[in-house]
């Protein structure tokens, strides 16, 4: 299934989760949908797409200037999926620049973003061997700094949509009364294939 986005109640986001984790945070009343699916149920629940957590949840973690862990999402936040070899937007893997083959450690300061062909242009060699020299020195980010590139990866995968929806209502009262409700609808963009 999809993931749901979680977010704070200052409406930042924070992660997301599987359906069934959000269905259960809404069912304990620690969040509140904010975007439902408009045709899929989850038992008597409709699937959410976006929930927002009832209380303000604070972010230490955010603000601390401690080294991130290495993992190669973070590899490819760290550079901005950009190829670190010809500079192109387009990278979709993690090359080490040593090759672990001739001792290269797997470490931030060993590993850059690289597109596909570039990688397997390289191959089991150096950048000097190989002829391609790297555009950039890597270094090891802080945690903030892979949090705000993976939020400007999410808000260029797609801004969140405002649309408003106007229901009548009739209802059967004596006498009969019409009523026009106007709600605001927000859709998250659309989730990056990963």
């Amino acid at each position: 299934m999809t993931q749901v986005e979680v977010w704070n109640a200052d409406e930042t986001l924070l992660h997301r989760v599987t359906v069934r984790h959000a269905i259960a945070m809404i069912w304990r009343g620690v969040a509140t949908p904010v975007s439902v699916h408009d045709t899929a149920r989850f038992g008597p629940y409709e699937v959410p797409l976006v929930v927002r957590l009832v209380r303000y949840v604070e972010q230490k973690w955010l603000y601390s200037r401690t080294r991130a862990t290495y993992s190669r999402e973070g590899v490819l936040l760290r550079d901005r999926g950009r190829c670190g070899y010809c500079g192109r937007f387009a990278a979709t893997t993690m090359d080490h620049v040593q090759p672990r083959s001739r001792g290269g450690a797997t470490s931030w300061a060993n590993a850059v973003a690289a597109c596909e062909p570039c990688n397997a242009r390289k191959g089991d060699r150096t950048p000097d061997e190989a002829g391609m020299p790297l555009r950039w020195q890597p270094y090891v980010p802080t945690r903030v700094q892979l949090h705000v590139a993976r939020e400007a990866l999410d808000t260029s995968a797609g801004p969140t949509a405002r649309s408003s929806i106007t229901t009548t209502v009739t209802t059967t009262l004596n006498p009969p009364v019409t009523t026009t409700v106007a709600t605001t609808v927000t859709t998250a963009g659309k989730e990056p294939d990963r």
